[in-house]
């Protein structure tokens, strides 16, 4: 039994004891929202079991046994989640795969690593499976998730398994039931690969306690209504959409929807303003490269609106950021004043803005990445927060986050209950509020391990506890901040180390001209830069500055690239950002770079996080020339050759 956030005990269920409860509390609600022939549909709580309980009695006709694996390669969709139930029911581990990737080996090796005997699959992800079956002897069945004209060997249609299971149920119920109920809160299941930097990625293996025991966690901190929305604009194998968004949502009896796939990531990204448009979501969860995303489009909008529009709602902006502070502390007795001012921006100008959102978000929940606090402050003062939130895929994921009851913008929010956290120095001695060291938690969402790999799951979890690899630091009993990653920390030719997140963040905020950078210093002379540049942004100052240079010339190309030197040099002394961080770990040299960090090139993972390792690996040649007299002038011929 494990003590519950009001500190009464609670049994440790297993997800199908999980989905039984919540189930049988909101039987008729609607779980699961997908446009279907243009219009959206809803599948109840009780339609969402019965259908996953034929999946996985048809998985047991056919010769799935307890503990066997499954990979799951599909875009967010209904059938998604009830191939991941039914999949439960059978007593089999899900292996859910990212469609991101695009690389055959990374396929083969998941699916061979984690010993899947079969694979379900969406007809638009099969072509990938097809041309790997050769090399997977181990995959018995191909199940595809939609009815085909023809299908290949080994494969077969996900409605002929439902048959199966009916036929099954008809005849066999009690062994059915024998199965789901002989799964034990310990086992597994899930093995959810890591987007690391290796060509071997890790495979968390999380149990069924993991998971409910981090959907309880979540309630001590954050909570909605039966009657709350939440569209999953994130991918569904991520373990943050995973249990903040499909599980936590259930045990709500509220309900979730899918962005309609394209025949395209753009197509995808596309349909996710309309589905916002139609569905119009209470919540949704975000990551940083989403949230930019989202402000971009509001500003464009206004801007369109023509010069005054844009003057007030700057205006209104600006007076909403200082009344609102840290959120927690907003207002005053010498604010009082704005009150009025701020209640009629919001009707003239901020409730147009969040109908961009469908007019009744209530808040983000964001994660996946450190969110930028001036990013938080926009989101707060235009009326839909989105609040930070901090976890790990080892920890189910959720370790903290705000909520509209407690809130810290610039934090990442409570720490979740029961769960122990500590602040560690590199002795392993706890450290005292405010002072960072390395985050370690304990309790019953932390992972069983990594999957065939004994030496990092002991290096990661020690006496029961997990070490994050996170820098961070306690401001007091309840609220966590996270500062960076150990492993992203720069050393600097004298040893000092210091964290790259928060510079690289506030020079794309701050700046038109960068859409990516890296900061990299591994005990070098100097801290240098890999800049991915808006091309388009340049080519106009160009325009508005020279307008006689063609932009493709060479003193155009100069032009733009001792632009980019004056944005770098903002921070320094007499710049405008002078004083937001320490000189000395300020970029001395750019590498100005011809493409930007994409899924695509695997520089960026699923969540849109920068994977600074993949970064290095690919520029290192870049990386020695900038440690070069003339690689650290901006003005180079490798610099001028990427614009």
């Amino acid at each position: 039994m494990a003590t519950n956030a009001a500190g009464a005990l609670s049994p440790r269920l297993t997800i199908i004891g999980f989905v039984d409860k919540y189930v049988n509390l909101y039987s008729g609600n609607t779980f699961l929202w997908e446009k279907r022939d243009g219009k959206w549909t809803s599948t109840t709580f009780e339609q969402t079991r019965a259908f996953a309980r034929r999946i996985g009695a048809g998985l047991m006709a056919l010769g799935l046994q307890k503990g066997e694996k499954v990979s799951l390669l599909s875009e967010g969709r209904n059938l998604w989640v009830l191939g991941e139930l039914g999949i439960l029911y059978a007593g089999g581990v899900n292996v859910p795969l990212s469609i991101k990737l695009e690389e055959s080996s990374d396929l083969v090796f998941r699916i061979r690593h984690s010993d899947s005997k079969y694979v379900m699959v969406s007809a638009q992800q099969l072509p990938k499976i097809r041309k790997i079956l050769p090399d997977l002897p181990m995959v018995e069945k191909v199940i595809v998730l939609d009815d085909m004209p023809e299908y290949g060997p080994k494969e077969m249609p996900l409605s002929e398994i439902v048959e199966m299971g009916d036929r099954f149920l008809a005849e066999h119920e009690d062994l059915f039931r024998q199965r789901y109920e002989s799964i034990g809160p310990d086992d597994y299941a899930n093995i959810s690969y890591t987007s690391g930097t290796t060509a071997d990625p890790k495979g968390i293996l999380l149990t069924h306690r993991n998971y409910t025991a981090n959907v309880e966690q979540a309630q001590s901190v954050i909570g909605v209504t039966p009657q709350d929305r939440m569209l999953i604009i994130l991918p569904l194998d991520h373990c943050f959409a995973h249990v903040a968004g499909f599980y936590t949502m259930m045990s709500y009896g509220a309900s979730i929807g899918t962005v309609p796939a394209g025949r395209t990531p753009m197509e995808a990204l596309r349909n996710i303003p309309m589905s916002i448009q139609e569905l119009k979501p209470t919540v949704m969860l975000s990551v940083p490269a989403l949230a930019k995303n989202f402000k971009k489009n509001i500003e464009a909008g206004i801007k369109a609106k023509g010069p005054k529009v844009e003057k007030l709602y700057n205006l209104a902006l600006d007076m909403a950021i200082s009344y609102n502070k840290e959120g927690y502390n907003k207002g005053g007795i010498t604010q009082w004043w704005k009150k009025p001012f701020l209640a009629l921006f919001d009707k003239l100008i901020f409730k147009n803005v969040r109908q961009a959102l469908g007019g009744q978000m209530k808040f983000f929940v964001g994660g996946g990445a450190l969110l930028d606090i001036d990013l938080q402050k926009y989101y707060y003062a235009i009326g839909i927060p989105m609040y930070q939130g901090y976890g790990l895929s080892e920890a189910t994921p959720i370790i903290s986050a705000n909520a509209p009851a407690r809130h810290i913008l610039g934090s990442s929010g409570c720490v979740v209950k029961p769960m122990e956290i500590r602040i560690c120095d590199s002795d392993g001695k706890d450290l005292p509020y405010g002072e960072k060291g390395e985050i370690v938690i304990k309790g019953e969402n932390v992972m069983a391990g990594y999957w065939k790999n004994p030496k990092a799951t002991a290096e990661t979890i020690v006496d029961g506890w997990l070490h994050t690899g996170d820098m961070g630091y306690m401001r007091d009993k309840d609220f966590l901040y996270v500062v960076g990653r150990f492993k992203s920390l720069l050393i600097s030719a004298d040893g000092e180390k210091y964290s790259p997140e928060g510079i690289e963040e506030s020079m794309v905020e701050n700046s038109r001209y960068i859409d990516q950078i890296v900061l990299h210093n591994s005990q070098d002379p100097y801290t240098i830069a890999l800049l991915v540049p808006n091309k388009d942004a340049l080519k106009a100052y160009v325009k508005e500055h020279a307008p006689e240079l063609a932009p493709d010339s060479e003193p155009a190309r100069r032009m733009m690239l001792e632009k980019l030197q004056d944005e770098v040099n903002s921070y320094r002394k007499g710049g405008a950002n002078y004083g937001a961080f320490p000189e000395r770990w300020l970029p001395a040299a750019v590498c100005v770079l011809p493409e930007p960090f994409t899924e695509q090139n695997h520089m960026v993972n699923s969540t849109m996080k920068i994977v600074r390792g993949k970064v290095e690996k690919a520029y290192e040649d870049r990386m020695k020339f900038a440690y070069t007299p003339e690689g650290k002038n901006i003005v180079n011929e490798m610099n001028l050759s990427s614009l």
